[in-house]
């Protein structure tokens, strides 16, 4: 007769979970067993997983810390757990998400199933066109900040699941591991990076902000993605009475408002005529600010309105550039398409959903690598640059398929 264990634990969930992680990728933890290494042996490696999962003695190793550079400058740190580990958060959170996610608010989007971040971007573009005032919020290092017993405390209000929240205390409480091999106990914060963490993290937000905004602020619309955030206000002084509040109630839990990321403003636009200095604000890698808008009953006039921002062009055009596209005349215009326009038409689908004229920037420096492309490959065009841009005018049009703005009409 087989030993009962004490937790009743599916094998099937641990074989979705590795289906999940597999498919998500990552690199190795501190152990430096790679997703492929963990194939090899995959039978035996799951068993032993559900096993001690199972019977209530699976531990946690230590996080791999691995500092990241941001956009804005400077590095975060960013935990990544072993394969093993990832596939039982992956479990866990196969069995609360379903729990967790149907009380969520619905101004909530980030990291949450059938939400997406352009979502939260058109919501926040018909809000500023209805309130004349936001007041956006970063949380400075939230990962880092989250308390361990609040977050518990939401959590078991919610799941019974006794191995769910022994593993969830469990992994809460695993060291971070540096490159050296040094090991730092952690009191607080769940590691960025865990399959896990990016849904507790949406639950502690919830009570320290969804719900109390509202409770509070029941007149104040609101939208959140993960860290970030912006409330909608009627006139100057409700923004400045909300900045306040919020910036109490997140130290109240514990959480601290980014003092450079956090700020009031105006949505300026044709009808909008206060005195202000910020009438912009970048929000999931869109820029809001007053735009030339064309309609039939106000003619040409400023709107306000989304568009990629200058730090995603930016960071766009640095990739472009690290393709050295010009240099592979090895290459025909049907390898550098196969190459390089599903990542184009990646960019497009994401940054091209609204006012996607910004980005002609983007398809004009690719025009001009193609033109650089074809001055190498052929020696006639070598010294004659504008017989070059007229011959890749001419392969545009015969061709319009090969590149996602050429097909928009983006032509040389």
């Amino acid at each position: 007769m087989k030993p009962v264990k004490p937790f009743d634990i599916p094998k099937i969930l641990l074989w979705e979970a590795f289906q999940d992680v597999k498919a998500n990728g990552g690199a190795a933890g501190v152990d430096d067993e790679s997703i492929e290494m963990f194939e090899a042996n995959l039978k035996d490696n799951l068993y032993r997983l559900w096993n001690r999962m199972s019977s209530g003695s699976y531990f946690p190793p230590p996080v791999k810390a691995v500092p990241i550079p941001k956009k804005s400058g400077g590095t975060r740190v960013l935990g990544v757990p072993t394969v093993g580990d990832r596939i039982a958060q992956a479990v866990v959170k196969g069995v609360i998400e379903p729990i967790l996610d149907p009380i969520f608010d619905e101004n909530s989007f980030g990291y949450r199933p059938g939400k997406s971040a352009h979502d939260a971007v058109d919501v926040t573009r018909q809000r500023c066109w209805r309130y004349d005032w936001v007041v956006e919020f970063d949380i400075k290092g939230l990962f880092d900040n989250i308390d361990h017993a609040l977050l518990m405390k939401a959590l078991r209000y919610h799941c019974k699941i006794r191995w769910v929240l022994l593993y969830v205390e469990r992994w809460l409480k695993a060291p971070l591991q540096n490159g050296n091999g040094e090991i730092t106990a952690r009191t607080v914060g769940t590691p960025q990076g865990g399959v896990v963490s990016p849904l507790l993290a949406n639950l502690f937000l919830h009570y320290a902000f969804d719900a109390w905004v509202r409770r509070t602020l029941p007149t104040v619309p609101f939208c959140r993605y993960a860290d970030d955030g912006l409330l909608h206000c009627k006139s100057r002084r409700q923004a400045q009475y909300v900045m306040a509040v919020i910036d109490r109630r997140f130290k109240d839990c514990g959480l601290e408002m980014h003092p450079e990321k956090s700020r009031i403003i105006y949505c300026k636009d044709a009808k909008r005529s206060e005195a202000h200095e910020i009438i912009s604000f970048d929000f999931l890698g869109f820029t809001f600010r007053p735009r030339r808008c064309v309609s039939k009953v106000h003619g040409i006039h400023p709107n306000f309105l989304p568009a990629i921002s200058r730090q995603s062009m930016k960071s766009v055009n640095r990739e472009v550039r690290s393709w050295h596209m010009q240099l592979k005349n090895d290459k025909s215009l049907k390898d550098l398409s196969k190459m390089f326009n599903p990542k184009l038409q990646g960019w497009y689908a994401y940054y091209g959903r609204f006012y996607s004229s910004a980005m002609y920037r983007i398809w004009r420096n690719i025009n001009e690598y193609l033109v650089r492309w074809l001055r190498r490959r052929y020696k006639r065009l070598a010294s004659h640059r504008t017989r070059a841009w007229q011959y890749l005018r001419k392969l545009a049009k015969q061709n319009q398929r090969l590149f996602i703005h050429w097909k928009l009409g983006c032509l040389p």
